[in-house]
């Protein structure tokens, strides 16, 4: 299974790109899609979402893996942020891409087995788990990394107990 990994952001959208098999994580590909401060923020929209298509494109991933948004200071911010999650999210659904959407204390809990971890936790945790040596900047990047093995845990138990039920 092709996993894309996706931290939301309109400045900076970190993705990553891994294969996970049998619960092995081999990377692909990871970077971040950057819009310009300044630019029109529509015009920043469609820099996304045509990058995200292009991205899809060329890796063409199976699932795409979010992080859900949870705000609770700036709503300005959060309002931004999720209007380009939701230019993320019709970039694979336009794509025919399954969607699936994890919480912060999810992917902590699947990356680190600890969902209140501190950030350097999960980062060293990603580094660990894919065999980089080192750790992917911008952190965006590193967080849409963390997506992809949380998606790979979640996805792997469910199969694996989708396989044991159908034996039985």
């Amino acid at each position: 299974m092709r996993i894309l990994g996706i931290d939301p952001g309109y400045a900076i959208v970190g993705y990553g790109i891994v294969d996970c098999i049998n619960n092995r994580f081999s990377v692909v590909a990871y970077g971040a899609v950057t819009t310009k401060a300044g630019m029109p923020f529509p015009l920043r929209l469609k820099d996304i979402y045509n990058d995200l298509i292009t991205i899809i494109e060329k890796y063409k991933p199976d699932v795409l893996a979010i992080e859900k948004l949870y705000f609770n200071t700036n709503t300005t911010t959060a309002i931004d942020v999720a209007q380009a999650r939701g230019v993320i999210v019709l970039a694979a659904a336009n794509s025919g891409i399954e969607i699936k959407e994890y919480t912060p204390l999810q992917v902590k809990q699947a990356v680190t087995g600890y969902g209140r971890a501190e950030k350097h936790q999960v980062m060293e945790m990603v580094n660990n788990i894919l065999g980089l040596s080192v750790i992917p900047k911008p952190d965006d990047t590193a967080d849409a990394l963390a997506l992809t093995i949380c998606h790979g845990h979640y996805a792997g138990n469910l199969y694996s107990k989708l396989y044991s039920e159908g034996l039985k």
